[in-house]
């Protein structure tokens, strides 16, 4: 049995740990990697720290406007699938060929890429991470997710409300409450974790410290909403020093905006800004 996973962006290399940890010991498991996101601190680190084979394909789609990324990673995996034997050309047949089940991860562009791929071209699709709603039908994550569990043919649900929200828009395919696989995610990373030498870097000491992550656009595409997140962790009282990160976007608003947000700290790192918050020690 051959079965493949189609990844691409960061929370979808995640998941696809554990899933990889137990398939490959059962069938032949091919990823393929669209490149949605494809530098280092963006996708290369997830391979390596989580112990991820890399991927048996890289279809380099990169950065674009949704539609246009979307569309070239539905025709590139066309190709892979097998299925546009007309656009390979003399390349042949490649290791994804022909699959018996796909399966998508999350809710990016890449998920519901290789979601319709595949299920256009009749070829089973399973949805790890089903039936998540935020109800916001602004968000590009939430078409993407509604999209892909309507084009699967098993849905993997984290929890009991989200296999009520696919009974409730009754979708087509077997809904299996799996469970939540962040948390093996997270087990397994507690165990390497013990050996991270990351506070020394920042020069931290151990439960001194909140750690926050901004990258949602509607945080980090406006500079008046990242400000105003910035100068609220500010204004904590504790005795404690709050470092968080932003997405590239985020790093851009901030640098193109000729204005100075106070105790933010610019680390040099490529692809994120490192914030660093001293309050008050009363």
């Amino acid at each position: 049995m051959k079965i493949v996973s189609v990844v691409g962006a960061r929370p979808n290399f995640v998941k696809l740990a554990p899933v990889h940890k137990s398939l490959s010991k059962y069938c032949d498991h091919i990823i393929i990697h669209t490149g949605q996101h494809y530098d280092y601190e963006m996708s290369d680190i997830f391979f390596k720290e989580l112990r991820i084979p890399e991927p048996d394909s890289n279809l380099g789609v990169g950065s674009a406007t949704p539609g246009e990324q979307t569309s070239e990673m539905i025709k590139r995996l066309e190709i892979e699938f097998g299925c546009n034997q007309r656009e390979r050309g003399e390349e042949g047949v490649g290791v994804a060929s022909k699959p018996s089940l796909v399966l998508v991860y999350g809710d990016t562009n890449s998920t519901f890429a290789g979601a319709f791929a595949a299920s256009i071209n009749n070829i089973p699709v399973a949805h790890i991470e089903a039936g998540l709603r935020s109800f916001d039908s602004r968000m590009a994550e939430e078409l993407n997710r509604i999209l892909t569990d309507h084009s699967s043919d098993m849905l993997f649900a984290p929890t009991d409300t989200a296999v009520r929200n696919l009974k409730n828009e009754h979708v087509a395919g077997r809904i299996i409450n799996s469970g939540d696989i962040s948390v093996e995610v997270v087990e397994e990373a507690w165990k390497f974790s013990k050996n991270s030498t990351i506070l020394k870097e920042l020069r931290l000491e151990s439960k001194s410290f909140i750690l926050f992550t901004m990258h949602r656009a509607e945080s980090t595409d406006s500079y008046e909403n990242l400000k105003t997140m910035i100068e609220t962790f500010e204004e904590l009282k504790e005795r404690k020093i709050e470092t968080g990160s932003t997405s590239p976007a985020g790093k851009q608003k901030v640098s193109s905006s000729g204005e100075n947000i106070p105790h933010a700290i610019d680390t040099n790192t490529s692809h994120c800004l490192q914030v660093v918050f001293p309050t008050s020690k009363n």
